[in-house]
């Protein structure tokens, strides 16, 4: 099996080297990642100046641009070979409910998919990599698993607790959870006293019942959830022809 790896906490962060590490045991891997943090970055493409890619001493390619750019580049140009899976993460922190709007690791899997290529984004529900070994581990066994009972391209978003990998709940079959509208952003001031904005916290849980991504990672389980790029409100398409005539 071959592998690209990616990420949108840099190819320095703990969570992809973790992630390598347990999937070189079993596929082939290339990791391209950006150069740097792009947390947050969503589905953004560097349209405005050209992008280099350069290799790191422990031959992971790294990439000046976001996360959508490396798996673009990797696969518009710098693969020789399709790989047959694009994985993201380790990320530093969860990515569910509305999170996966602007997650940066869901976007890289998200480029993936839109080439036609299965991919699945891995986040631990707490920053700080604690167990990170314990998620990459995880993170092995779910790609082992092939997924041959879903069509592909599949979309999937992975989220693990911080436990030891013995204890780790049951893989568990979400939907997406929804939060509050955001904390109001931060308002400080530079050192020449200009006023700067913070962006605030995520909103608190509206939407954790049972069958979310929400509730399955706080009883311990790990949350694999099922995504779709297609927005089209199909409910109102008919309310809207019917206002058009």
């Amino acid at each position: 099996m071959r592998i690209l790896i990616s990420n949108d906490d840099g190819y320095l962060a703990p969570g992809i080297q973790a992630l390598a590490d347990a999937l070189a045991a079993v596929a082939d891997i290339v990791v391209v990642a950006p150069d740097s943090n792009r947390s947050g970055a969503s589905n953004s493409l560097s349209l405005d100046r050209p992008l280099s890619v350069s290799k790191a001493a422990n031959g992971f390619y790294f990439v000046n641009g976001t996360p959508t750019d490396c798996v673009h580049i990797a696969l518009t140009g710098m693969l020789d070979t399709r790989p047959d899976l694009v994985v993201s993460g380790i990320n530093n922190g969860q990515n569910m409910g509305d999170d996966t709007l602007y997650s940066g690791t869901v976007a890289a899997a998200t480029e993936a998919y839109l080439f036609g290529i299965p991919a699945i984004a891995f986040s631990q529900v707490r920053s700080g990599w604690s167990e990170v070994e314990s998620a990459a581990r995880v993170a092995r066994d779910i790609v082992l698993r092939r997924f041959e009972a879903l069509e592909s391209p599949f979309l999937l978003n992975v989220n693990i607790p911080n436990l030891p990998y013995e204890q780790m709940g049951p893989l568990t079959a979400t939907r997406l959870g929804r939060r509050h509208q955001a904390e109001p952003v931060i308002r400080a001031q530079d050192p020449r006293g200009r006023e700067i904005f913070w962006i605030g916290a995520p909103g608190a849980c509206r939407d954790a019942g049972e069958g979310t991504d929400f509730y399955a990672t706080s009883q311990g389980r790990v949350s694999i959830t099922p995504l779709q790029v297609d927005l089209t409100h199909r409910e109102q398409l008919a309310s809207l022809r019917g206002w058009l005539e």
